[in-house]
């Protein structure tokens, strides 16, 4: 599927600095520079729920996109955030920073 297909659907965005961003896709362009309607980002935690803070209108950079994708609707919405425990995702190391 092209990724012209995915706007107007919900996406799931990680990005290098190890946040989750899910929002409505509303359009990109040639470097992946992405805007998302309706976004939040989800905090994981592995002592409560998941966190969601509401962003609203978000832009997020091609070059701070780690992995993006559809997000299952459905499944996505059976989910309970509260009873979700995880480690946060840490950020992408590169260069210098990845031997230290």
């Amino acid at each position: 599927m092209a990724m012209e297909e995915w706007i107007g659907h919900q996406v799931s965005v990680l990005t290098c600095d190890g946040r989750n961003i899910v929002g409505t896709l509303r359009g990109f362009d040639q470097v992946i520079n992405i805007i998302l309607n309706d976004a939040v980002e989800r905090v994981y935690s592995t002592t409560s729920g998941v966190e969601v803070v509401q962003l609203k209108l978000y832009i997020v950079r091609g070059d701070n996109i780690c992995c993006l994708g559809l997000l299952d609707e459905d499944l996505d919405a059976a989910l309970d955030p509260a009873q979700i425990r995880g480690h946060p995702i840490k950020p992408i190391l590169h260069g210098a920073w990845a031997q230290a």
